[in-house]
């Protein structure tokens, strides 16, 4: 596995997490990522967290949140959920990604809750990941979002921007958590992910990223190699 770049001190990583998030403060008020947004109206129910994260996989942020609505309308509760027919739980998510699939796994995932659990989403991270469906960005987002617990979850936006930057040289998400939670102060933990998915959305695009305006040009790898010493050529 090839490992984080050693440059950066705390100091400098809080200042590149505190300048993204201004950048983009106008939008995380306005229009909050789907799994702040929950957070904030529910005061940080783990189990809608935790359901809203497996509805988001392979899924954008704006169908995540309607989905996620119209279900805990429904189901706002375990019980509900588990004793849903699963047709209808399907139905109330379309048009998330694989949303027939995804109808079995909340329902089954609310069921194990009930059972195992008590009714009570897991605060361990060892017992989130044994939930169907539930990988460490998953039980990240629950810890964090849910919780409210340090943690760094990474989703394709936070991977491909400490990519970018040259923060870390890694190939898969787990790699860049693993790096990042070694060089990052452990007090920007929670902050990092929702700063990143919306900074990623607007600014660090993974296709036509707005180099020129983004307020990590200087500090950015990528923006060197393939926009400013491409113009200066």
């Amino acid at each position: 596995m090839q490992v984080s770049v050693s440059k950066y001190s705390h100091r400098e990583l809080h200042q590149i997490i505190r300048d993204a998030a201004h950048a983009i403060e106008k939008a995380r008020r306005e229009d909050p990522t789907a799994l702040q947004e929950i957070s904030d109206s529910t005061d940080g129910d783990p189990f809608r967290i935790l359901i809203a994260t497996i509805l988001s996989h392979r899924t954008k942020d704006p169908v995540t949140a309607l989905a996620s609505s119209r279900l805990f309308a429904k189901y706002p509760k375990p019980t509900q959920l588990a004793n849903a027919d699963t047709r209808t739980i399907a139905r109330l998510i379309k048009p998330v990604g694989f949303y027939n699939t995804k109808a079995k796994t909340v329902k089954r995932v609310a069921q194990i809750i009930l059972e195992k659990y008590k009714g009570k989403v897991p605060d361990d991270m060892e017992e989130l990941l044994k939930l169907p469906s539930v990988g460490r960005k998953t039980a990240n987002c629950v810890m964090v979002y849910g919780f409210k617990r340090p943690a760094i979850p990474v989703d394709t936006h936070v991977h491909r921007i400490f990519n970018r930057l040259g923060v870390v040289k890694t190939k898969n998400p787990d790699e860049t958590e693993e790096e990042l939670t070694k060089i990052v102060d452990r007090k920007d933990w929670l902050p990092l992910n929702e700063v990143f998915v919306k900074f990623g959305q607007l600014i660090c695009k993974p296709v036509g990223p707005k180099c020129s305006i983004c307020p990590l040009n200087d500090r950015c790898q990528w923006y060197r190699d393939n926009y400013r010493d491409k113009n200066r050529a």
